[in-house]
């Protein structure tokens, strides 16, 4: 998260974007930006299943980062809206997705994103998010500040979503729970995060930029490590 946050400081210094492709070291729990946790999330239950936990800095719901994928995407803000970036980086998805196999299409739900809650992000697709055979495959989530955007998302590899219900101080069933897509059940095996990452790659060569490169990651590593306390904090984690 440090490093994101990071990466949009200097793409509104520089005026470059950044799409980045990652996988977490440990299991790990995100709240969203807006999002209540406090008195809705059992920190006992969290421990007890050996959970990492962060407040990410863009929007949306509660993420289990595992068994998934996480994107992000920095980017100047320029004069382009949110519905247009979020669009241009759709379709980047879509390429690299398909490339991979898995056909995805916008969902046609709410314009308005469900308000911050206990449900889990891939619960409901908000209009625009991806979907797969009729499920969320990508949750997606903008924030813009200073001249420029983040944007994050996760692409589920496995459906391990559902868990999150279990962390709640009260009990919430999951009978009504709608499972997501993901792509170990489209394409009947389980592409890892170098993978994904080489597909998004090749989308942005092929929809963005021809000359295309990786970035140093020394140009970024200072900034990030200046911005790792308000990560660690637990007063930013649980401030909701």
């Amino acid at each position: 998260m440090a490093r994101d946050v990071a990466l949009q400081a200097r793409a509104a210094r520089t005026g470059e974007t950044v799409f980045s492709v990652y996988s977490w070291l440990r299991p790990t729990l995100s709240f969203g930006r807006n999002q209540t946790a406090t008195g809705l999330y059992d920190l006992a239950k969290i421990r007890a299943a050996e959970l990492d936990v962060v407040r990410r800095p863009t929007g949306g719901r509660a993420i289990l980062h595992h068994r998934e994928v996480t994107y992000s995407v920095t980017a100047p803000i320029e004069d382009s809206g949110l519905h247009e970036t979020y669009g241009a980086i759709n379709r980047i998805l879509q390429l690299g997705l398909s490339s991979l196999g898995v056909l995805v299409e916008a969902s046609t739900g709410s314009d308005r994103a469900e308000a911050p809650s206990i449900k889990p992000c891939f619960e409901t697709p908000a209009r625009g998010e991806l979907m797969a055979d009729g499920a969320k495959l990508v949750g997606s989530a903008q924030w813009r500040e200073n001249g420029a955007l983040l944007q994050h998302g996760s692409i589920l590899v496995d459906d391990d979503q559902s868990s999150l219900l279990d962390l709640s101080v009260t009990p919430i069933t999951s009978q009504h729970w709608t499972p997501p897509a993901s792509l170990h059940a489209l394409l009947g095996r389980a592409p890892d995060a170098a993978e994904v990452a080489t597909a998004m790659r090749e989308a942005v060569r092929s929809l963005e930029d021809e000359d295309v490169t990786e970035l140093d990651e020394d140009e970024v590593r200072a900034a990030m490590l200046e911005r790792v306390p308000q990560f660690l904090d637990e007063e930013w984690t649980w401030r909701r």
